[in-house]
């Protein structure tokens, strides 16, 4: 009998499975059965990644996702977290002149020196043009400039990011900058949860912030394209520098399942992103 039904199971069909009886069932009425393959573990090129359920806490993919590397304006994510631990979202606050010292090569929201903004208003230009000048503007908004950055880390250590150091608001280069994909996904999460409403912000494809008696015109478009492009995108950061590489931080949503994926390093980063978020969605719910 056992080997009857060791026989059964080696002659089925690619890609199906015998149900094999207990009782003597002629072989001709066995029933088979499709197996679900699972989906292709994801091949990509990207220095370091993670993909998490948020839903189960699971992590359906790691590359070197504790490494240590630069994380462009990844970093900007803790730079909200820090400054909105000290100010509110409708207050308002003044673009200070040190924008104008930013490198000529800056993501910028398009702010101007004395301009005044709400942090809300500062939220987008940070989320959708990566602004550094958005960021340079909560910052010292909040405190003086080395007060900040020593608060950025103990932020980061409260969250548990253990493979993180913080030397600027905005994620330029610097030797003593450095983070890891899983610890820019504690950040990531302590956003959502945090400030769902500032999250959300990182799902509007383009806005404008019409003109005030405080600031100019400000038309804001998202850099991240998988907003446009993925069914289901909702977020949340991008980030690029020549040392950095490509560095996205992605969440999505679909029939009821809620991923997000860390991406650093990579020359192809919305690409690689996609293919995480597709095998995170192929792959059964933890």
């Amino acid at each position: 009998m056992r080997i009857w039904l060791l026989l059964l199971a080696l002659l089925a069909p690619a890609g199906t499975a015998a149900h094999l009886p207990l009782t003597g069932t002629p072989p001709g009425q066995v029933e088979l059965y499709e197996l679900t393959p699972a989906p292709a573990v994801p091949a990509i090129r990207a220095r370091a990644a993670i993909l998490l359920d948020l839903d189960s806490g699971t992590t359906l993919y790691a590359r070197d996702a504790q490494g240590r590397f630069p994380p462009a304006s990844l970093t900007k994510v803790v730079t909200v977290l820090t400054a909105l631990d000290v100010l509110g979202l409708d207050q308002v606050v003044t673009v200070p002149a040190s924008i104008n010292q930013l490198p000529w090569d800056s993501t910028r929201m398009g702010l101007r020196a004395g301009e005044r903004l709400t942090v809300r208003e500062l939220m987008y230009g940070v989320f959708l043009n990566s602004g550094n000048d958005a960021a340079i503007t909560l910052s010292e908004a909040a405190m003086p400039r080395t007060a900040f950055i020593a608060r950025m880390n103990a932020k980061a250590a409260a969250l548990g990011m253990t493979d993180s150091h913080f030397v600027n608001p905005i994620g330029l280069d610097d030797a003593g900058l450095y983070t890891s994909a899983a610890d820019l996904a504690k950040a990531a999460i302590a956003l959502r949860s945090r400030f769902p409403e500032v999250a959300a912000m990182a799902a509007v494809p383009a806005i404008t912030l019409p003109a005030s008696a405080m600031h100019h015109a400000l038309k804001l478009y998202n850099l991240n394209e998988l907003i446009r492009t993925y069914r289901g995108a909702t977020g949340l950061k991008t980030g690029w520098t020549g040392r950095a590489g490509g560095c996205l931080i992605a969440t999505a949503t679909r029939d009821g399942r809620h991923l997000l994926a860390v991406v650093m390093g990579s020359p192809r980063v919305f690409d690689e992103v996609g293919t995480l978020l597709d095998y995170g969605f192929a792959s059964p719910p933890a």
